[in-house]
C-alpha cells in the first residue's frame, strides 16, 4: 500500500496559500497508484479529491475531511502518429515547463499557454487558454482513469467536451474521471500565434515574423507584469489567478447592454465568442462596479496588476475570500445585471459557496 500521510495542511499546496487540512494525502506516481488509491477510498468510505498543481483552488477552512490524491505521474514522450507528432506528457509534469520543452525542440501550439502555473492534468479539465489559444487547439486525446469502472481509458479530443473554460471532465462528468495523461498534436517549425492585441503590441513594426521562443519570452513578461507568473517575493502571486469566468451572452443582450452602457457615457469591451454570442470583459465589470486595482478588503484584495485577481494579503482565510468574492458579483450584478461565475475550485465546501441568479 501506498504511504498515507495524515492531517496534512493544504495552504501550502495551494499558490493562494489558504485552506485547512486534509485528512489523508496519498501522492500518485503511476496509474496503477491511481487505481490503488481510489479503490483504498472507496473501500474506506472516504471522500475522494484530486490535486494537480492546486494553482486554480480555494480551500475551505475546515480542510477536506476525506483523502486527497496528489497526482505526481511524469513523463514526456514524442512520437509521430499518422503524419502529425505528438507530444504526451504525465499529468503530474509541470505545464510551463513542459512547454517550454516543446518550444526548445521549435514545435509551436502551446506558445501564448507559457507560464501558466500548474500541470498538465489540469489543463484538459479547464480547457485551459490564454492569449489567443487554449489547449482543446491541440489536445489529441486524453488518457483516464475512469471510476465507475476502474477502466483506464483514451478519451479522443472530439468527446472531452470541450468549451470554454470546461470539458466534460468539470461539468456533465464532474468527478469521474482521474486524467493521468494528455497527449497535444504540435506542429514543427510552426509560426507562432501574436493575434492578442498585448502581443501585437511587443511586436509591432518588426521587421520579421518573432520567434516562438520570443513569444513565449513576451508572454512570460505580460503574464509578470500582471502578477499572473509565480515569482519569488512578489506579493500580488497569492492567489488562484483569474477568478472570475469572462462572460459569454448573446448577442442581443450585448445590443441592450451596449446601449446601457452607452447611455451613461461607457465603452463597453467585447469579442466575438462564436456565432451569435458575444464574450464580456469580467476584469472591466470589476474595475467599474469599483473594486481596482489594489482594492482592500481586510486580509484580502485585488492584485495591484490585475483585476481579475483576489489576492491573500497575509492571513487570510477561505471565508473572507468567499465572501469578498460575493460582495463582487453582487454589485456587479446590481450594476450590470451580469452575473459572474468563479473559475477555482472549491474544495472542501458542503453547501453553495456563491449566490445563483
Amino acid at each position: 500500500m501506498l504511504p498515507i500521510r495524515e492531517h496534512v495542511p493544504l495552504a501550502p499546496y495551494t499558490t493562494l496559500g489558504i485552506g485547512g487540512q486534509a485528512r489523508f494525502l496519498a501522492e500518485a506516481r503511476s496509474p496503477e497508484d491511481v487505481r490503488e488509491l481510489v479503490s483504498y477510498a472507496e473501500a474506506h468510505d472516504l471522500k475522494l479529491f484530486v490535486m494537480g498543481g492546486g494553482s486554480n483552488l480555494v480551500v475551505s477552512d475546515l480542510g477536506w475531511t476525506g483523502i486527497i490524491l496528489h497526482v505526481k505521474i511524469e513523463g514526456i514522450l514524442q512520437y509521430s502518429d499518422g503524419g502529425r507528432v505528438v507530444f504526451e506528457a504525465g499529468a503530474g509534469e509541470n505545464w510551463d515547463t513542459f512547454v517550454a520543452a516543446t518550444i526548445r525542440t521549435n514545435f509551436g501550439g502551446l506558445e501564448c499557454l507559457s507560464g501558466i502555473p500548474g500541470m498538465v492534468g489540469g489543463t484538459p479539465i479547464q480547457n485551459v487558454g490564454a492569449y489567443g489559444q487554449e489547449v482543446a487547439d491541440t489536445i489529441v486525446s486524453v488518457t483516464a482513469l475512469d471510476r465507475e469502472n476502474g477502466e483506464i481509458r483514451e478519451i479522443p479530443s472530439a468527446a472531452c467536451g470541450f468549451a470554454y473554460r470546461s470539458s466534460m471532465f468539470n461539468s456533465t462528468h464532474r468527478d469521474r474521471y482521474i486524467v493521468l495523461r494528455v497527449a497535444y498534436s504540435l506542429l514543427h517549425n510552426a509560426p507562432p500565434k501574436i493575434d492578442y492585441a498585448d502581443l501585437q503590441k511587443v511586436f509591432a513594426n518588426r521587421p520579421k515574423p518573432p520567434s516562438l521562443q520570443e513569444v513565449r519570452d513576451a508572454v512570460r513578461k505580460i503574464r509578470a507584469s500582471k502578477g499572473m507568473l509565480l515569482v519569488d517575493g512578489d506579493p500580488d502571486v497569492h492567489s488562484a489567478g483569474s477568478f472570475f469566468k469572462n462572460p459569454v451572452v448573446t448577442l442581443e443582450r450585448f445590443l441592450q447592454l451596449d446601449a446601457e452602457m452607452k447611455a451613461r457615457g461607457l465603452q463597453f469591451p467585447s469579442y466575438m465568442a462564436g456565432e451569435g454570442h458575444c464574450k464580456l470583459s469580467a476584469a472591466w465589470l470589476v474595475e467599474k462596479a469599483g473594486f481596482h486595482k489594489g482594492y482592500v478588503h481586510g486580509n484580502v484584495g485585488i492584485s495591484s496588476k490585475h483585476t481579475l485577481a483576489i489576492i491573500n494579503r497575509g492571513g487570510a482565510k477561505a471565508s473572507e475570500v468567499v465572501s469578498f468574492m460575493n460582495v463582487i458579483r453582487d454589485t456587479v450584478y446590481s450594476r450590470f445585471q451580469v452575473d459572474l461565475q468563479p473559475e477555482p475550485v472549491f474544495v472542501g465546501f458542503d453547501h453553495p459557496t456563491f449566490p445563483t441568479r
